[in-house]
């Protein structure tokens, strides 16, 4: 994979691979992929060169009043061998969007849930290096950290993320976990999906948000199949679930690779997802590049 190269190229910076049929008309795109339209292709090819070069495309909309957030998306990977199964935290990141990666330590599968799960001292040590990293990106300590997860909080990982909050003088932490579909659902008058951001509170550690739907600026529906939600599952329901809401949904429009607005899962997840892509062809104890700028 050429993407790997550039995961393992430390040293050098971020390339961009483009298929003959992206540019070439006269090619056909490989089985299985189609070809987008020139103005989609033509924005999303200069939006990836604009932050391969060090550019901010757009970022959160953020009152003076917020405090200094790290975000940070956990999401789970096997080794290419299937011998090893890892944790990958990508986009650890500001209100800028500015993102590193960092690899963690191992995950097990619990036999309650089948999901996978770290040990307190790795969910201590993981939270650490996050901070670390955010620290080396930003030169300054966050005032509140958001953190996104990709499996279900036991309670060894709540008190080892926790734990290291409080070694480093942090006192918000936010703790969600963030499924990819809910199965819960809701209807509006007539023959149109729900709009774009609506949510409902199924309890008061359940909520579902619709990331994708109707788009009320489009005046219809612009995506192909029934839009499902995502379910967001906070530890402490610490804010109010408008706000909580609010929060993902923007994050769902932070992903720089695409051109659609109405992004599915928030970028802490979905880069998380993207990166553990790439992660399982490198070897333990091989440096990867620490910008996403690398893996996108």
């Amino acid at each position: 994979m050429e993407i790997t190269v550039s995961a393992r190229a430390t040293k050098v910076s971020p390339i961009q691979i483009i298929r003959r049929s992206t540019w070439d008309e006269a090619t056909r795109p490989p089985e299985g992929h189609s070809r987008q339209d020139e103005a989609s292709r033509a924005w999303n090819l200069h939006v990836a060169l604009y932050y391969k070069a060090g550019g901010v495309p757009w970022r959160l909309l953020r009152s003076p009043t917020d405090l200094t957030t790290c975000y940070v998306g956990i999401a789970f990977y096997r080794s290419d061998d299937g011998n090893a199964l890892n944790t990958s935290v990508a986009q650890v990141f500001n209100e800028r969007g500015d993102g590193v990666i960092v690899r963690g330590g191992p995950a097990r599968i619990s036999r309650t849930d089948r999901q996978p799960h770290l040990a307190r001292a790795d969910a201590h040590a993981l939270q650490l290096q996050a901070l670390d990293a955010y620290r080396r990106e930003h030169h300054t300590a966050p005032a509140r950290i958001v953190l996104h997860k990709t499996s279900a909080f036991t309670g060894e990982e709540t008190g080892g993320f926790q734990d290291a909050a409080d070694e480093r003088f942090i006192d918000a932490l936010e703790m969600s976990w963030v499924t990819s579909s809910e199965g819960a659902a809701t209807f509006r008058p007539g023959d149109a999906p729900p709009l774009r951001g609506t949510r409902a509170v199924l309890g008061e550690r359940e909520l579902a948000l619709y990331a994708t739907g109707s788009i009320e600026f489009y005046r219809t529906y612009p995506g192909m199949y029934i839009p499902r939600p995502i379910g967001i599952r906070p530890v402490t329901p610490a804010r109010e679930p408008r706000e909580l809401a609010a929060e993902v949904l923007a994050l769902t429009k932070m992903n720089w690779n695409q051109t659609r607005l109405d992004g599915r899962l928030p970028v802490t997840l979905r880069t998380a997802n993207q990166v553990r892509s790439v992660l399982r062809f490198c070897p333990p104890d091989q440096a990867v590049a620490t910008r996403y700028a690398h893996y996108m």
